[in-house]
């Protein structure tokens, strides 16, 4: 039985059916990638989280020498609860020259680009190998990539770059900011609400956190600015907020989770331990007073590391040859590309679709840029061949 070829839209049309938000298992889109590689007699090694229910997936075709190039791109989705989608977020719908469903653009497209020319970099006959990294839980904060980077140090051979897809329309980024997702949970004492001096209100305690963020926020705006980033400086942003549990009794619990996205010159740390500190300071002292057993809890849920730009590296040479460019961007969303930097392969950004699409309802990629993509990827099989 021969192998099973596809288009890159009916590859993109496979992998856009695997529902693979990222609360749910992505094996069964896994387990397709490794038995469609097989087919071509490309291995497969599937790195498992630890609860066996997710796995990332890494292959090289071609020699297992030194100087290879990574693709690589995350497998999970962004869930589609809650949003007005057109059509079925999880089967392609074409219209108008664009592809609508959930991951088109972030970023299913450019891994589903990239295996469907596998028969193309197989048949080439490769002098430098082509190796594939697929991550799971990039969208709750890079939980796969940490392994996939420590498989790939292991490795016998050093690759010269590696190319995170994310949607960039294809322009080459060489920065982007680091960004961290914090949990915070504030304890205090449940009363009923005529008795306001014998408790402490945990929602009083996370309006104050919240101020100090807000004043935060509105400092950043002037202070370490990049021109290269929208917006030009670091941010920092509350996203949810939930407690209490009714009108008159006074709120034991609140929780709140916050980010920052940090300029890759700031230290992101410090954000944190000034957070820390203002509430171990000027916060928990006042509730205390009241109710010894009173707490504010702070939990580092999901950081990603910035990717700091290496002018003149090999990833970025590379990619601006082969893309006829000459000029870098720098991006405020995360990716993975810190990570693998930080793990020693220079490392650069280039895929297709917006970010301004990614996360939203109707999430669509244009034709013209699978295109472009599929140009792309042809000229860095016959470079590496």
């Amino acid at each position: 039985m021969s192998a099973q070829v596809y288009t890159p839209r009916e590859m993109i049309d496979r992998l856009i059916a695997f529902d693979t938000t990222s609360r749910e298992s992505n094996l069964e889109l896994i387990h397709f990638v490794r038995d469609y590689l097989a087919d071509y007699g490309v291995e497969a090694t599937l790195i498992h989280d630890k609860h066996g229910t997710k796995a990332n997936l890494f292959a090289t075709i071609g020699p297992m020498i030194d100087g290879g190039v990574v693709l690589s791109g995350h497998t999970d989705v962004v869930p589609v609860d809650g949003q007005d989608w057109a059509t079925d977020p999880f089967q392609v719908h074409e219209k108008d020259g664009r592809l609508y469903g959930r991951g088109t653009s972030d970023m299913k497209g450019f891994c589903a680009i990239a295996l469907s020319l596998v028969p193309d970099m197989v048949a080439k006959g490769l002098s430098l190998p082509i190796h594939f990294a697929l991550s799971y839980d990039e969208e709750i904060g890079c939980l796969g990539a940490p392994d996939l980077s420590r498989h790939i140090q292991g490795l016998p051979v050093k690759p010269q770059a590696l190319i995170v897809g994310e949607p960039t329309e294809m322009k080459v980024v060489n920065a982007h900011k680091g960004c961290c997702a914090i949990r915070t949970t504030i304890t205090g004492r449940e009363g009923h609400s005529s008795e306001t001096h014998k408790g402490v209100n945990s929602i009083f305690a996370a309006a104050k956190l919240i101020g100090y963020l807000d004043e935060l926020a509105e400092g950043l705006k002037t202070s370490n600015l990049n021109e290269r980033f929208d917006p030009p400086y670091t941010t920092v942003q509350v996203g949810t907020i939930t407690g209490g549990t009714a009108g008159n009794i006074i709120p034991k619990e609140t929780t709140f989770w916050w980010e920052y996205r940090a300029l890759p010159e700031v230290d992101g740390a410090a954000i944190v331990a000034g957070f820390e500190a203002f509430a171990a300071e000027q916060v928990l002292p006042r509730m205390r007073a009241v109710h010894p057993e009173a707490d504010i809890r702070v939990d580092v849920r999901g950081e990603v590391i910035p990717l700091l730009p290496e002018d003149g590296s090999p990833a970025e040479t590379l990619v601006l040859a082969l893309m006829g460019s000459n000029q870098t961007y720098a991006v405020s969303y995360g990716t993975e590309a810190g990570i693998f930097q930080k793990g020693g392969v220079a490392s650069v950004i280039c895929g297709p679709g917006s970010i301004s699409v990614a996360h939203r309802p109707d999430e669509y990629i244009e034709i013209s840029q699978i295109e472009e993509c599929t140009a792309f990827m042809h000229r860095l099989i016959d470079h590496l061949g």
